[in-house]
């Protein structure tokens, strides 16, 4: 193929040919790396036995804390049906969201504190993904054996066995993906009904997200893993704002560990120039990311300290020195800080505004809940009357008012009225609430026909518990009076 320049020249002498070559075009790059399987070794150390501890501690809460009764009803419950949130001994309202901001920014908070003190504690122990992703290998262990059984399992063709295996696995983790569905669901609708609902194949919409769920669980816990962690989670990618470098995070001693080799037991290392690094790659195999911590500090990882825990068990096979690898910062390992030294610098500006910060919006919160008036009163005036003459030379004015019982028990209220002279409340005064029940109810406010001059006026309405004056609230509104 060639391009030719045929313009003619001027006399009419056509131009020579010229060629000019198309070079072929270069290898095509994909452009996404396909994904290597990651098959983690398990391994026991003490940061293994924290994350047990933690998958313990959060699957024990979550799984059992549904079932738990207060009072007759669940302990733990945001009925979003009935607009009412049981929280242990306190019930909130739709008006209460106010705590949920707060707490909210009390998780924000916390996540921040710990970030900037320890990286990715969250992630590493606490985060649903790394819990489930946990259990779920957990069982593959079981089933399919230890990383090299597993590896081989890949590779083999389907037979009886590994049909068996496999599907015993996959049958494990979707009941278990089931359940957890149906926990879930559970803290939603009272787990006792829909329990009923589920057995009997009734609440379409129930189902539908106990299955979504489910599904979800099912998915990356069994399968993404830490693709979740890697490429879905927008906290591997803004982690970095948190993160200086007195941050405490998995690394990696270089000039400790360089140069890599391997050797036989007592051998002197330095003279053959190499480093305490024997390049076994355990490192590698038990982290549940795939990644290299000698390569140095990584957003990949989750800070699970599972590395630590290799080769510490290396070292003390070697017989050295363990802390290879270990917890530290970049600032204690480029200035060879001693660990005290490295944790005098824990308590930083940054780290002292938000634990300030996190401090005074939980006092504030708890604070504000145990003051809290357990009554709700809403109060709207009537539009079709707005007042009116009645006998008596009364003036009156009409209104709804809702009344919530935030309590457990069943509460008796008393109406009244203030804001001008001789100012009552025509209707009946008293009203009986049931235990979390609301109810609205007419009231007629009348005042003398001149006790006030036209227009409008300041009043409130008054509701207070009869067992308990401090369950008092006095609702702001307008009287009118004609002119």
């Amino acid at each position: 193929m060639s391009h030719e320049n045929s313009s003619p020249q001027p006399g009419g002498t056509p131009p020579p040919r010229k060629t000019i070559p198309i070079q072929a075009a270069p290898h095509a790059v994909p452009f996404y790396e396909p994904r290597t399987k990651i098959q983690p070794r398990s391994i026991q150390g003490l940061f293994s036995r924290w994350r047990w501890a933690l998958v313990w501690a959060t699957q024990l809460f979550f799984y059992v804390v549904p079932w738990l009764q207060i009072h007759g009803r669940q302990a733990l419950l945001f009925d979003l049906e009935q607009r009412r949130f049981y929280v242990f001994g306190w019930l909130l309202y739709p008006q209460d969201f106010i705590y949920l901001t707060a707490l909210l920014i009390v998780s924000a908070l916390a996540l921040f504190l710990f970030t900037t003190v320890a990286g990715r504690l969250w992630c590493g122990f606490s985060c649903p993904q790394t819990v489930y992703t946990e259990i779920f290998m957990w069982i593959e262990r079981r089933l399919e054996g230890d990383r090299s059984a597993r590896l081989r399992l890949d590779g083999s063709g389907w037979t009886l066995e590994k049909t068996a295996r496999r599907g015993g696995k996959h049958l494990l983790w979707l009941l278990l993906s089931l359940w957890t569905g149906f926990t879930f669901v559970g803290y939603f609708v009272p787990i006792r009904d829909l329990a009923v609902q589920v057995m009997a194949l009734q609440g379409a919409w129930q189902i539908f997200w106990i299955a979504f769920y489910a599904l979800a669980t099912y998915g990356n816990a069994g399968f993404l893993r830490e693709q979740v962690c890697k490429y879905m989670c927008p906290y591997a990618r803004f982690q970095s704002a948190m993160f200086d470098k007195d941050t405490l995070v998995v690394t990696y001693d270089a000039a400790r560990g360089e140069g890599r080799g391997p050797r036989a037991k007592g051998v002197d290392a330095r003279a053959l120039g190499l480093g305490d690094c024997i390049d076994c790659k355990l490192c590698v195999q038990v982290c549940p990311v795939g990644i290299d911590i000698r390569d140095g500090l990584q957003y990949e990882c989750i800070g699970c300290g599972l590395c630590i825990d290799a080769c510490n068990g290396v070292m003390d096979k070697m017989h050295y020195a363990r802390g290879l690898v270990r917890l530290s910062t970049q600032s204690a390992l480029a200035q060879g800080w001693s660990r005290a030294q490295m944790l005098r610098r824990v308590f930083r500006p940054r780290v002292l505004l938000y634990g300030a910060g996190l401090l005074a919006i939980t006092v504030a919160m708890v604070t504000s809940l145990s003051v809290r008036v357990p009554l709700k009163v809403d109060v709207v005036r009537d539009r079709g009357t707005l007042s009116r003459i009645v006998a008596g030379g009364m003036v009156e004015n009409i209104y709804r008012v809702q009344i919530g019982n935030a309590t457990e028990v069943p509460q008796h209220y008393v109406l009244s009225a203030a804001g001008l002279d001789g100012l009552r409340v025509a209707s009946d005064t008293a009203v009986v609430l049931g235990a979390a029940e609301d109810r609205w109810v007419v009231i007629r406010l009348q005042a003398p026909y001149g006790a006030a001059a036209g227009g409008s006026h300041p009043v409130a309405i008054e509701v207070r518990a009869q067992a308990d004056p401090a369950i008092q609230v006095a609702a702001p509104t307008t009287f009118l009076v004609p002119r």
